[in-house]
């Protein structure tokens, strides 16, 4: 069977108990409030690469967040006005991306994890890219996302960064086999994720995922 990328949970303080595949629908508490959920979290420091790639203009270290030519991400999507919920959205992006590479090394502890998500988001980070490692599997094809929408936080400090994904095109992949786990299209590849992007209270330009919402099976997403 194909095994499902980025299993899911309600919200990110059970994250521990996440399976390697999708586990029910999320919970969207944050969606219904002005206040946005996470926003008063603090934020980890960033960790400096031990293998630092060439700078990245105004990002923490150059950090990278490079992905083998067979795992691609496409976030099909255009940039809001607001320059904190551009950056925010951008910062997610590197989230995800984190999350794929740290499967990619086989280690939770890649500087683009500690650098792009903090809390709630890091316990999740680490969940999902744990799972992988423990299982012996790691991740090929395409995954898209789309159909982004941004929400600045009263503050100005915290922005929800809400996309779909389509995982139709992105399947595991047994490490030691080589062997692809693949399946016919299903409304199972259509998640919808809310991710609150915290700003990183050293005043860097950087945001840093503190809480993960996921509604699985999204039906406004196929």
């Amino acid at each position: 069977m194909k095994r499902r990328t980025l299993p899911t949970a309600a919200a990110l303080a059970a994250a521990a108990a996440l399976l390697l595949t999708a586990c029910g629908g999320g919970d969207d508490s944050s969606a219904g409030s002005d206040q946005i959920a996470g926003a008063g979290q603090e934020s980890a420091q960033p960790s400096k690469s031990a293998e630092p790639a060439a700078p990245q203009q105004d990002k923490p270290d150059g950090v990278d967040v490079s992905l083998p030519a067979d795992m691609n991400l496409v976030f099909d999507w255009d940039k809001p006005e607001d320059k904190n919920e551009a950056a925010a959205m951008d910062d997610a992006a590197n989230f995800i991306r984190a999350i794929y590479r740290g499967v990619d090394k086989g280690t939770a502890d890649d500087a683009a994890v500690a650098t792009y998500s903090t809390a709630g988001g890091l316990r999740y980070a680490k969940t999902q890219i744990e799972s992988r490692v423990d299982g012996g599997w790691t991740a090929i094809g395409t995954r898209r996302h789309y159909q982004a929408t941004t929400r600045l936080g009263p503050t100005g400090t915290s922005v929800e960064v809400a996309f779909c994904v389509d995982s139709s095109k992105f399947f595991g992949k047994e490490i030691k086999t080589g062997k692809v786990l693949q399946t016919e299209p299903s409304i199972e590849d259509f998640d919808h994720f809310k991710i609150i992007m915290v700003k990183h209270p050293t005043g860097k330009n950087l945001w840093q995922a503190s809480e993960v919402y996921v509604e699985t099976e999204a039906t406004q997403c196929r």
